[in-house]
This record gives C-alpha cells, sequence and structure tokens, in this order.
C-alpha cells in the first residue's frame, strides 16, 4: 500500500509530505512496530488524546506534556536506530506539522503570563481539544502499525 494511501485511511491527509515519499510504498517493519507500540502507549496515557474537562487540569501542565512528545520520540528513534524508517518517517512529520505549531504558539504565550486570563485559557483548551482530534488519528495509526488492538477511545467519556 502506498503511504499517501494508508494516511488517508486515518484521516491524516493534511499533512504536507514531500509527493515522492507520499508515492513509496508503506511496508512497516519489526522495529517500526515496536517504536509505533511505544509512542502509542505515550499518547494514550498523556493529555494528548485524553479530555481536559472544563475546571480541571492545569493548562501550563497540559501544555508541558504535549511538548514532552518531542524528547519521547527522539529517545524511541534514538533507541530504534536506522531500521524504523518507516515510523520515523511519520513520527518526524507529525512533530513538526501538527504538535510543534501548537507549543510554539503556547510556549510563548505561557512565558508571557497569557495562562493567567480566562480567555486565553478557554482558547488554549479549544486548541488543546482541536490537536487532540489529529493526535487520537495519530494513535489510531500507530495502533495499526504495532498490531495491536486499538484502545484509543477506552477511557474518553
Amino acid at each position: 500500500m502506498k503511504l499517501k494511501k494508508w494516511l488517508e485511511n486515518w484521516d491524516l491527509t493534511k499533512l504536507k509530505i514531500n509527493i515522492h515519499v507520499l508515492e513509496m510504498e508503506w511496508a512497516p517493519q519489526e522495529k517500526d512496530r515496536e517504536a509505533a507500540w511505544e509512542l502509542y502507549i505515550e499518547l494514550l496515557t498523556r493529555i494528548t488524546t485524553q479530555p481536559l474537562p472544563e475546571g480541571h487540569g492545569d493548562e501550563k501542565t497540559a501544555l508541558d506534556s504535549v511538548y514532552n512528545l518531542f524528547p519521547t520520540t527522539r529517545e524511541i528513534l534514538k533507541r530504534k536506530g536506522r531500521e524504523c524508517e518507516q515510523f520515523t518517517k511519520l513520527a518526524i512529520v507529525v512533530l513538526n506539522q501538527v504538535v510543534r505549531p501548537f507549543t510554539a504558539k503556547w510556549h510563548r504565550l505561557s512565558v508571557e503570563g497569557a495562562f493567567n486570563n480566562s480567555d486565553v485559557r478557554q482558547n488554549f483548551r479549544a486548541e488543546l481539544a482541536s490537536l487532540q482530534k489529529d493526535l487520537r488519528n495519530y494513535s489510531r495509526l500507530l495502533a495499526e502499525v504495532a498490531q495491536v488492538e486499538d484502545m484509543t477511545e477506552l477511557s474518553k467519556e
């Protein structure tokens, strides 16, 4: 199956990937499956895919949890090495195109004290909910790569 078709199956078509890469065969290997499993577990156990009900939690802590996907993914990539090329292609694109714009925007606002404003906190939560939708799609894709049952919606209200 071509990578482009694979991404369409998981509603991740807004990712901007070189057309040459999109036309490549999508054939994850064992190291890809192992890496996908590790990141899948990270996504399912963070605010990245779980609801943040109004009146609960803390925006700064939620932002930090989303940001921590960067060092977590880097560590997985380093440990699994060059043998998880398919996973690497997706992980880097998702980090740079989906997660980074969110964390870059909100980190700056957080440093400037914006979370002291209730309207800003509400806006953060709305944008987090949008990010979570994309990351739930990503977690479903990772479950498929890891060849495990998808539990993305297991604990969702």
